[in-house]
């Protein structure tokens, strides 16, 4: 059987992103940080709302007409705040039009009745 990498970084997405997409619950905010990468690049468009924080989710989102072509992940930290509370920072790069960027956030993310959800991000200063 193929192994298919995760978008990720991962050698095999079913045994790394799939399993969560597929409704298992992240362990942690970095498992849920890579999964929600790996979502945007797949486009799962419900696997992104649903583990969007409710306080800060938006109605929808529209990656059918996203452009963007996602390129890798690297995870610079996770930081664990207390039991319901940690930040991932991270930088993932991507390509619109030919033209490579760079997203570097520290994303925040909150547990709620065991279950982890992304709360919102900040771009920190890139000087």
């Amino acid at each position: 059987m193929a192994v298919t990498p995760c978008p990720c970084g991962s050698a095999d997405y079913a045994i790394c992103c799939a399993r969560y997409h597929n409704g298992a619950a992240a362990p942690d905010a970095e498992s849920l940080m890579r999964s929600r990468y790996s979502a945007y690049v797949l486009k799962l468009e419900p696997y992104l709302l649903a583990t969007w924080h409710p306080d800060t989710r938006p109605a929808t989102l529209d990656l059918a007409d996203d452009a963007a072509k996602w390129l890798g992940l690297q995870v610079k930290k996770h930081m664990v705040e207390s039991d319901d509370s940690a930040s991932v920072e991270f930088i993932a790069r991507y390509k619109i039009a030919g033209r490579a960027h760079r997203l570097h956030e520290v994303s925040q993310f909150s547990r709620v009745a065991g279950l982890w959800f992304y709360v919102n991000g900040e771009f920190p200063d890139t000087k």
